[in-house]
């Protein structure tokens, strides 16, 4: 009797371990379903869901850095033709984006508008000192007519020149170059960002995935049109992607990201690199790849953003983005910091660069599941043209056209701690639990199934030598 009750409990073990684990089993397409569902729901941007209530926030802390390259040999290059000679000072620091969205409106096609208004606040206490600060740089307004008055009228550039007591170079205060200046040239104020506060980049229509989770973040539309003009031409005109806050989730690492930067007037993409931990959270850290500034010859989708052939020595030169048709006619070149992924001469027509990949390359930390980007640092460099003149006195000794860096800029945000906690609880958390669930239950129903078959048999087998000795 006693020997058939074991059997009959190990019996009825192999059969809950068998139960257990194909519910665990069950659970792995029913459980994912469930995390696709809530993430699904968490993702929409409208009011009451996680991802809105991150989109509308003003509590991430974003830092603009800023580094300006003082000109060492200033009178050799104007008198003697000599190259430039540089060296960065920085960081200036500033918090930007320190206001929420704002006009946020929803349509019923799925979609919401808003304005993102800009500001910056200096932080001293993040900076190597104050904005009042020294740099002799480039004359901005110098640059700026070389290329924006026709050459046959250059001799009344050189009188305004002249008449103003101005140079190739200039001395002014961080707070000026960044910010503004009144100009004695152009009469006006000038800056390498004027206008600043209190401004926008214009009315973005994002999707707020509601009808479609894969659409969430994509822009509709930007100022109103789903295209830009500034490259005449359709591929380069593409507004594609998200504003790179967030994409739409359930990543998949071969695949690039897609987005667009107002700052250069274009979409670009992001590869990925490699997994990393970033406060407790998995995130997939994406990149530029070299193809994003590459030359035409090297990349020839790149061949509309080549709009001048002359500067450009017929579009062979790499590492550097011509934005004059979005920045009102102003030789405005970007490229990333220290002309990182540039050609060669661009380095030797300045000296004192030292591109880095690991200080000058941008990248951004996306949450795979989610697509939520919990940190970036977003690396540029803004730099303006000169060239040589027969007219123009400061400007008759110099040799070939110059693409001079005036300061780069690094971008950065991280989540904060409370964020990542209430991630990682709110998301994070609940796929953990289940996929522990899950993994639990298939583990403890095979081990308790095995552990009875096994003892069941050796059951069997002492019976059955048992029986024979009987």
């Amino acid at each position: 009797m006693g020997c058939c009750n074991i059997r009959c409990g190990l019996i009825a073990g192999m059969v809950l371990g068998s139960v257990a684990a194909i519910l665990g089993g069950i659970l792995i397409p029913v459980g994912n379903s469930i995390i696709k569902g809530t993430l699904e729901k968490e993702a929409v941007i409208e009011p009451g869901t996680i991802a809105y209530d991150n989109w509308v926030s003003d509590e991430a802390l974003v830092y603009r850095q800023f580094w300006l390259f003082d000109v060492k040999n200033p009178l050799d290059v104007v008198h003697h033709g000599a190259k430039p000679v540089v060296m960065e000072k920085g960081p200036y620091t500033y918090r930007t984006r320190y206001l929420p969205r704002s006009n946020i409106t929803a349509y019923p096609n799925h979609t919401v508008s808003f304005l993102l208004p800009a500001g910056a606040i200096f932080e001293p206490s993040m900076s190597v000192g104050p904005e009042e600060d020294n740099i002799t740089s480039l004359n901005l307004a110098v640059a700026g007519a070389y290329k924006l008055v026709p050459k046959v009228l250059h001799f009344l550039l050189e009188g305004l020149i002249k008449s103003s007591n101005s140079s190739l170079f200039q001395h002014r205060t961080v707070k000026e170059l960044l910010w503004g200046y009144p100009d004695p040239i152009l009469k006006g104020s000038v800056g390498l960002f004027v206008p600043y506060n209190g401004t926008f980049d214009g009315f973005y229509n994002v999707y707020t995935g509601k009808d479609d989770i894969s659409k969430v973040g994509i822009i509709d539309r930007w100022q109103g049109k789903r295209s830009v003009d500034f490259w005449n031409n359709t591929y380069c005109n593409m507004i594609n992607g998200t504003d790179a806050s967030f994409f739409p989730p359930f990543l998949n690492e071969k695949k690039p990201l897609y987005f667009f930067v107002s700052d250069i007037c274009r979409s670009v993409s992001a590869t990925f690199e490699g997994r990393a931990d970033l406060k407790g959270i998995e995130v997939y850290r994406y990149t530029l790849p070299r193809s994003t500034l590459a030359s035409p010859k090297e990349n020839p989708d790149n061949q509309c953003f080549c709009t001048d052939p002359v500067v450009s020595r017929d579009c062979a030169m790499a590492g550097v983005l011509p934005v004059s048709s979005c920045r009102d006619g102003a030789p405005v070149y970007i490229s990333l910091p220290h002309f990182l992924h540039g050609s060669s001469y661009l380095i030797e027509d300045v000296l004192g660069l030292s591109p880095s990949e690991e200080h000058h390359v941008t990248y951004l930390d996306v949450e795979p599941t989610t697509g939520f980007t919990l940190g970036f640092a977003k690396r540029l460099q803004v730099n303006m043209m000169y060239g040589p003149s027969d007219v123009i006195t400061v400007l008759k000794q110099v040799k070939n056209y110059t693409i001079f860096p005036v300061a780069w800029l690094n971008e950065t945000a991280v989540l904060d701690e409370a964020t990542a906690d209430m991630f990682k609880k709110e998301l994070i958390g609940r796929i953990e639990l289940l996929e522990t669930v899950q993994h639990t239950l298939i583990g403890v129903g095979v081990a308790v199934f095995l552990l009875s078959a096994i003892s069941f048999w050796v059951l069997s087998c002492v019976n059955k030598n048992q029986s024979k000795t009987v």
